[in-house]
């Protein structure tokens, strides 16, 4: 009997599906954009490295449940080094970096910087996804990186010099090593499933995570804030896993650098809830930014689409 069932996050996807790969990035997108402003509070009572490592332990353990419950498919001996660089850039990498970089900058101007994102994982899509975009589509992804890179350096070019900020070198590795592993979970999401590839790389982080977050753990745990604890819970089951449920599903589905380009519309939720959540200004500078990345990445779309 053919199986004609409509892929869902669970279920794996054999071919490519534009239209549904949109919508869930789409929703992994608006679920991502929180991660930066939700863990700034709770910077506010927990150490980075703790943080970091706290996230990536307790997400694995929700993810071996998972893993035991539902049976996906097992990845084979070929896998494991392309879920060892999911690991690598998504559960620890990004999460480290990023987190270290917002004790040297507010959340929003850490937010910009996801708008390199896409091109980060189109360009490891084409590398390792076998993604070939127009010369158009580069272009458009270009003028997008190019608006962040002038945002990120009118503070430095305004005092006379081009050094980056600390924060800032953090943040564009960070965005180096996540667009790598978005395009590798990407890869195999199209033959091991879109949620099993994050459960996986989660339980295979695990044997590392956990022992390091409880080595991390406060000592002074009773006067750390409610607020940071339920930061902590947001980072560890929505950005650390279930957002990359909908996300690798949307990628594989639809194409690495054309869902990918879906993340340009991520600052915008994030400023809204930094605004809200932190009280941080969100000033014509970043807007505008925000502004021109988003054009570009219309136009990087309707490249992919011709």
């Amino acid at each position: 009997m053919t199986d004609t069932t409509v892929p869902t996050p669970l279920t794996t996807a054999p071919t490519r599906q534009p239209a549904a790969g949109f919508v869930y990035g789409l929703i992994g997108v608006i679920i991502f954009s929180g991660s930066l402003p939700v863990t700034k509070i709770g910077l506010a009572g927990l150490d980075a490295n703790f943080l970091s490592l706290a996230r990536a332990a307790l997400a694995g353990m929700v993810a071996a449940g998972l893993l035991a419950a539902l049976r996906p498919q097992r990845p084979s001996m070929g896998d494991l080094p392309g879920l060892a660089v999911v690991a690598g850039g998504a559960v620890i990498g990004f999460p480290l970096l990023s987190a270290l970089a917002l004790h040297w900058m507010p959340s929003t101007h850490a937010v910009v910087f996801s708008g390199l994102l896409p091109i980060s994982t189109a360009v490891f899509g084409a590398l390792r996804g076998g993604d070939r975009p127009r010369a158009t589509f580069w272009l458009f992804s270009c003028a997008g990186a190019a608006a962040i890179a002038a945002y990120a350096l009118a503070p430095a070019l305004r005092q006379g010099g081009l050094q980056l900020a600390p924060g800032d070198g953090l943040m564009i590795l960070a965005v180096i090593v996540c667009g790598l592993a978005y395009a590798e979970g990407a890869r195999l999401s199209r033959h091991l499933g879109g949620w099993p590839v994050i459960c996986w790389a989660l339980v295979l982080s695990l044997p590392l995570m956990a022992p390091l977050a409880w080595a991390t753990f406060p000592a002074d745990w009773q006067s750390v804030p409610a607020s940071a604890w339920m930061a902590l819970g947001y980072v560890t089951l929505f950005s650390m896993l279930i957002g990359f449920f909908f996300w690798y599903h949307g990628l594989g589905l639809g194409g690495t650098a054309a869902v990918g380009q879906i993340q340009l519309l991520q600052p915008f939720c994030s400023f809204g809830l930094a605004a809200v959540l932190l009280g941080e200004p969100v000033g014509p500078a970043v807007l505008g930014t925000a502004l021109v990345v988003v054009l570009c990445v219309a136009g990087a779309r309707r490249a992919v689409r011709r």
